[in-house]
């Protein structure tokens, strides 16, 4: 967060806060935090390792101020039973991850990384694309940030087909039409918004690909988890997909994943949410977040 704005940092020391920064240049693992919140009474965090074992040794910790949504680092069950207040910052890059999944989704459909190379290789070749108009998008998960992709897609001409949803009205409003099974089997680009998998942590596997239009793109700026690589490696190989464009893996980074040098991906280092304004709207409200659970007051977006 303080690489983001000195100001967020500025605004905690003014409130009183005596602010400790990373010291490690990345998430902290756990091991590394059983000492490093030894008397503290706040953590703000992105992902570091808040296990049980480190929630329950941290003697002085009132509140975990998530940097983000996700909430998989986060023991939320030992953070309750020792009463610490838990908040996050939905809402805040919604719109830097709908850009960021239509940017992969028309790298994909253009070819810009392969034109790319080629012109700066000297080449002159043609690049066959794909229009957007008229297209079917299956939206899985349609919260704040699938509700936002809809929209870009249907300003591009695109169908909206989407499960599950539970705003009624805008899914009225927006002409999105509600699909049950057959979303995979009719999309043209799936782009997964889920928070979490299946029973298997997969939401997509083999199984699923194998229903998917050999045509069809998947777009991937939610979990890596929920994505069989191997699986999806095996589909793009053997053409059975046409292509994917992932900003999250199961592993980060990816190292040794099947995806990587292949010709029919784009991945991008789960960056979808990292822009100026998008990270100025988190600081903002992870720090009030933070101070209102120090003041006794409930946060913005109490988990």
């Amino acid at each position: 967060m303080g690489k983001a704005s000195r100001e967020h940092i500025a605004r905690l020391e003014a409130a009183g806060c005596d602010v400790i920064p990373n010291t490690v240049g990345r998430a902290y693992r756990a091991d590394e935090l059983i000492d490093a919140l030894r008397g503290v009474d706040a953590i703000i965090t992105g992902t570091d390792a808040l296990t049980a074992e480190v929630i329950d040794g941290a003697d002085a910790l009132r509140t975990i101020a998530k940097h983000g949504v996700g909430l998989d680092n986060i023991d939320l069950e030992a953070a309750r039973r020792r009463g610490i207040v838990v908040s996050a910052t939905a809402g805040a890059i919604h719109d830097s991850v709908a850009d960021h999944t239509l940017a992969l989704l028309l790298t994909l459909a253009r070819h810009i990384v392969e034109a790319h190379g080629d012109v700066t290789a000297g080449g002159w070749g043609g690049h066959m694309g794909m229009e957007l108009r008229g297209k079917t998008m299956g939206i899985v998960g349609l919260g704040r940030i699938g509700k936002e992709v809809c929209l870009r897609a249907q300003a591009f001409g695109m169908r909206v087909v989407a499960r599950p949803y539970l705003d009624e009205a805008f899914a009225a409003t927006h002409d999105v039409v509600r699909a049950a099974g057959e979303l995979l089997e009719t999309s043209d680009i799936v782009s997964l918004h889920a928070a979490g998998g299946g029973a298997e942590g997969h939401l997509i596997g083999t199984a699923e690909l194998e229903r998917m239009k050999p045509s069809a793109f998947l777009v991937n700026t939610a979990r890596g988890g929920l994505v069989d690589e191997a699986a999806l490696a095996k589909a793009l190989r053997a053409n059975r997909l046409a292509g994917a464009g992932l900003d999250v893996f199961a592993q980060e980074p990816p190292a040794g994943s099947p995806l990587l040098g292949l010709p029919n991906v784009v991945l991008t280092p789960h960056a979808a949410g990292f822009t100026q304004e998008g990270l100025l709207r988190m600081g903002d409200m992870a720090v009030e977040n933070c101070l209102r659970a120090l003041r006794g007051e409930p946060p913005l977006q109490a988990v």
